[in-house]
């Protein structure tokens, strides 16, 4: 069988070869023979499923969700409307749509349809995924649509117009399917990153240069703007614009690592690097003041800057002086706040945090010479966001959510607080559940802290079946959010959820992320082992009756708690996982996460990840916990390959586990609702067996 990676170690730089992993052809993630291995495992698992009259019963109540029509369409703010994607069992490719704010006050409102992704895939025999669009500012009218084949991060791109509602006959075009995108610099011209041939992707597989490409032009004669190196994750160059549009400045960025940037400004016919931490970059324009951000310390001018801090300099002065002109603080957190995200009105920014994981969102405006934060009239005790703003007007909208509370819509035209504007509609009967957050001790001693839905006055008797969720990674936060599948399909059904907080994540800030990765990546694993510990302890449920579950980097830490602690667990659903972590480089776009896990082709970071790599840690003797794998053909990020080596490697050792994978999907799995609802189904079905129908036998 002729496999498309090196073939020994020498070549490899001691990374595992065919000789050393005898399942690397299952790394082709299209070839006759790893389908065929797919299909038989997917036949496998689904005979096995399909015999008990649950697994169609949960796959309709996770259907009747995902289709729900009185679930809140969120929209965004356009100067022609609000946009909305909808996907639903007469549309389950989508449909693009807008309509009013008038229109959409009401319990029905009236949509009009832009562009009918069902339609499109059934005219041109494809199974087109909508993945967004990229709009020329400020009116918004002619938009790049990009549109995937089956799910994967890969896309086309074509010119379409808002107004007529279609595509632009000899518009812009993009039928090469690449990574990269492009953005607007007027009417006829893009600027655009994309697979330009030989020499132009990093290792990651990321654009790494920029052109300019005019109308009526050939993209292969666009004049090259910027080029950063392949050794980057990603490099490419954008526009600067001020919130109507107007353009500021022309920037560029090198992806040195995930996690660290070195940008450039485009100032007297070159490009001049701005001085800057490797961990801080521009955060938008606001009030007449250019704004960055910082994830660590950043000493300049004299002073300190906190990590997790804005910090302004004028926009005229920075332009003229890019790292001569005066910075000033505009935010920094308090002990055990961060920062999540944000958008821009036409005259003010809205900033969410998390405040010890309890939401605020503060509006931020320049007055009178200095920065004024106010805190938004919001609920509190809840997880808060900024959904979408008005770059024309001070429009703006808000979510807010809880584990038992469905997801509520606020807005404002900035005249007064905000009302509530849409509410999800209840999916599960959340009247007998409560909720509690502990904290459990890691192996270090560092407190975790985690949240424990469960039944009201539930026995603390080590008796109720719990799943435990977690991630850990990429300074992503975990939060209290109304999981409406979880609640129905789980916790109606008598079970308990516990979402963790661990470290690699960013619940507590760029600290409490950057204490676990690369050579301290396992204390993300540690500390999830001892949440899972520490709810036995507590009584809430035992190791028979204790499930784990999390995907793509949660995938990888489910793979690492039951391989590092296999007798703490009974089922454990390993999801789109990253797995074998001494060549997960050279798999998908595995490369632009090295400095998350560090490099395997360096002997001392080798050591770090061959100490937790899961892959490498299923070995003949020890008892599994039989978990179920799933992953998606279609996944150009997170490979499939990872998974199923994981189950290959599990079938040659005898160990019971379950394969399933969404031949059609993306990173996220499923195209469409019959696909994710039984993808939910398949998941939760699982869960049932080994943690209430286990028990209940005995």
């Amino acid at each position: 069988m002729t496999i498309a990676t090196p073939t020994s170690l020498a070549a490899q730089n001691g990374v595992p070869g065919p000789d050393e992993d005898p399942y690397i052809w299952l790394e082709e993630a299209r070839s006759d023979e790893a389908l065929e291995w797919v299909r038989n495992e997917n036949n496998r698992t689904m005979a096995h499923m399909a015999q008990d009259p649950r697994f169609d019963e949960l796959t309709a109540e996770a259907l009747a969700i995902l289709d729900a029509e009185d679930r809140v369409p969120y929209v965004s703010i356009r100067k022609d409307g609000l946009y909305n994607f909808w996907q639903d069992k007469q549309n389950p490719k989508g449909v693009l749509r807008r309509t009013t704010l008038e229109s959409y006050r009401t319990d029905e409102p009236e949509w009009e349809i832009i562009l009918d992704v069902d339609a499109l895939a059934e005219a041109e025999g494809k199974e087109w995924v909508y993945k967004g669009s990229s709009c020329l500012p400020p009116d918004q009218r002619m938009c790049m649509i990009a549109l995937s084949d089956g799910g994967e991060d890969a896309t086309i791109l074509r010119e379409f117009d808002m107004t007529t509602k279609q595509f632009v006959e000899g518009g812009f075009v993009i039928e090469e399917k690449s990574q990269g995108g492009v953005s607007w610099v007027d009417e006829n011209t893009l600027l655009v990153g994309r697979d330009f041939g030989e020499g132009t992707l990093t290792e990651s597989e990321y654009p790494f240069t920029t052109r300019m490409w005019t109308r009526g032009t050939a993209l292969a004669d666009a004049p090259e703007i910027f080029r950063g190196d392949a050794k980057d994750v990603s490099a490419g160059a954008y526009l600067l614009r001020t919130p109507d549009g107007e353009i500021q400045a022309r920037i560029a960025y090198r992806g040195l690592s995930f996690h660290e940037r070195a940008y450039y400004l485009w100032k007297d016919d070159e490009w001049v690097q701005l001085d800057l931490p490797k961990k801080a970059g521009p955060y938008g324009i606001l009030d007449g003041h250019m704004l960055f951000s910082t994830d660590v310390d950043w000493d300049t001018q004299g002073q300190t800057f906190p990590a997790d801090s804005l910090i302004a300099v004028d926009l005229e002065e920075w332009k003229a002086d890019p790292n001569g002109a005066t910075k000033t603080l505009v935010w920094a957190p308090q002990e055990r706040q961060t920062k999540r995200g944000g958008n821009s009105t036409a005259n003010s920014a809205y900033m969410s945090i998390l405040d010890n994981v309890v939401g605020k969102v503060l509006k931020i405006d320049f007055e009178d010479g200095e920065w004024v934060k106010r805190e938004v009239a919001l609920p509190d005790n809840a997880t808060l966001g900024v959904s979408t703003a008005s770059s024309e007007s001070d429009e703006i909208m808000f979510t807010s959510t809880d584990f038992l509370t469905p997801s509520t819509l606020w807005y404002t035209d900035g005249s007064g607080d905000p009302e509530v504007l849409k509410t999800s509609p209840s999916y599960f009967d959340a009247s007998g559940m409560e909720v509690e957050q502990f904290e459990a001790t890691s192996k270090d001693g560092a407190k975790i802290p985690y949240f424990l839905v469960k039944p009201k006055g539930m026995e603390m008797d080590g008796t109720t079946p719990t799943l435990l969720y977690g991630y850990g990674g990429f300074q992503v936060s975990q939060l209290p959010s109304y999981r409406s599948l979880t609640g129905k399909m789980w916790l109606e059904k008598g079970g308990a959820f516990i979402l963790a907080n661990l470290r690699g994540g960013g619940e507590f800030g760029p600290g409490w992320h950057q204490s676990a990765i690369r050579e301290n990546k396992q204390r993300t694993w540690d500390d999830f082992i001892a949440v899972g510990q520490d709810a036995v302890k507590r009584g809430i449920t035992n190791p028979g009756q204790l499930g784990i579950q999390g995907g793509s980097q949660g995938g990888l830490l489910v793979g690492t708690a039951f391989t590092q602690a296999p007798e703490a667990f009974d089922a454990a659903i390993v999801a789109i996982p990253l797995f074998d972590m001494l060549r997960y480089h050279l798999i998908g776009r595995g490369a632009s996460w090295i400095g998350e896990y560090g490099d395997p082709r360096i002997p001392e970071q080798r050591a770090w990840i061959e100490g937790y790599s899961p892959y490498q840690k299923i070995v003949e003797g020890v008892d599994y916990p039989a978990p179920f794998l799933w992953a998606s053909t279609a996944d150009d990020r997170t490979h499939p390959a990872h998974a199923r080596k994981a189950a290959a490697k599990l079938k040659e050792l005898g160990q019971d586990y379950w394969y399933f994978e969404d031949m059609t999907g993306g990173h996220s799995g499923g195209v469409d609702n019959e696909q994710r609802a039984k993808l939910q189904a398949l998941q939760i079905f699982y869960l049932m067996q080994r943690l209430m129908d286990d028990n209940e036998a005995e």
